[in-house]
């Protein structure tokens, strides 16, 4: 399953407003700003700090 464009461009990071990327998979938003991912759980992104999961950035496909 996969988020629709339109709602990607919309969604913010919740903490610290910044851009979201999305993993490979479609399996969380990341946001390089915080270093946090949010899960997407059946095609919804759960997007409450307090559950995001520690993300480092790094080189390499969909790391950016």
């Amino acid at each position: 399953m996969s988020l629709a464009p339109e709602l990607l461009e919309i969604l913010a990071c919740p903490r610290c407003k910044g851009r979201l990327l999305l993993a490979p998979g479609a399996v969380a938003l990341r946001c390089p700003s915080c270093c946090v991912a949010y899960p997407v759980t059946d095609g919804i992104p759960v997007m409450i700090f307090e559950e995001a999961l520690p993300w480092t950035p790094g080189p390499g496909p969909g790391n950016t």
